[in-house]
């Protein structure tokens, strides 16, 4: 142990390891990038794989709707159409089936 309590708890949350294959190409590219932003390729390459995956999850989950996709989709929260028989029955088969 370091005797750093802060040290000690920082090594123990990277305990995952992750390896990658790259041609020297890319790792040039990389290390070229990492030495503009003033940090390690390894620093660079974790920073860069954490952005992409928040910003690809973040599109995944988040609806846009612009112009008449959003004006209808508002019209529709606002005021709902009355439910069909079929909602109807729908839902009173979910309520049977789970105990409600």
């Amino acid at each position: 142990m370091s005797g750093n309590a802060a040290e000690d708890k920082k090594k123990a949350d990277r305990s995952s390891r992750l390896e990658a294959r790259i041609d020297s190409e890319q790792k040039v590219l990389f290390e070229r990038a990492a030495a503009l932003q003033g940090c390690s390729l390894s620093s660079f390459v974790i920073t860069s794989a954490r952005e992409a995956a928040i910003k690809t999850i973040r599109e995944h989950e988040v609806i846009r709707l612009v112009g008449p996709d959003r004006d209808a989709f508002i019209a529709a929260l606002l005021n709902p159409p009355k439910p069909t028989r079929k909602m109807r029955e729908a839902a009173k088969r979910y309520k049977k089936e789970a105990g409600r």
